[in-house]
């Protein structure tokens, strides 16, 4: 089934552009991610598909740049020893990600389903104690299916953990109210 990517909600050039914007995109291999660009620094996101689906973290230091017009790299290293690179290219209304999985989160995806901010030391322990040699590389271009301007450091972007239909919620204007916080919050 072919997914048709959302109609960017402003035409996007410079950093400030990107920055404050709040997307739900799915991979071509079917897992759904919501990422928010909360500022020129972290990043926050909640994973709804895939064998890490129930995971989601806040505050995850990021190098942020414009490699284009209108198109964004952002990377970063997690606790986990997970490596991530997203190339965003919002007016196309796809982009394309490397997930580099350390072995210990693909033999144990389940340990790193949580909020991750509260387990940081779990994170680290596991890291520690599992191998994290082979790493499984996941390349896969992924279609946007939602932009939202939330603005930069708006903590009720990503507040709870997922749940199923949240991303269908968000899309159908039912989570959050017109100035971007969370409805009944």
């Amino acid at each position: 089934m072919a997914i048709t990517p959302v109609t960017p909600i402003r035409r996007f050039d410079t950093l400030d552009d990107f920055l404050g914007t709040h997307f739900i995109y799915t991979y071509d291999n079917g897992w759904e991610y919501e990422w928010y660009a909360k500022n020129d620094h972290t990043v926050d996101y909640r994973i709804h598909g895939g064998m890490v689906a129930g995971r989601w973290v806040n505050d995850q230091e990021a190098t942020i740049v414009r490699l284009a017009s209108g198109v964004f790299k952002i990377a970063w290293t997690e606790p986990t020893g997970t490596d991530v690179a997203l190339d965003f290219m919002p007016n196309e209304g796809r982009l394309h990600g490397v997930i580099f999985f350390p072995r210990w989160v693909h033999e144990h995806p389940e340990i790193t389903v949580c909020h991750q901010n509260e387990h940081i030391g779990l994170m680290e322990e596991s890291r520690a104690r599992y191998a994290t040699y082979p790493k499984l590389v996941v390349p896969e271009f992924a279609t946007i299916t939602y932009m939202g301007d939330a603005g930069v450091d708006n903590d009720d972007v990503i507040c709870e953990a997922p749940y199923p239909g949240m991303t269908d919620d968000i899309r159908a204007g039912r989570y959050y109210d017109s100035d971007y916080r969370r409805i009944g919050h």
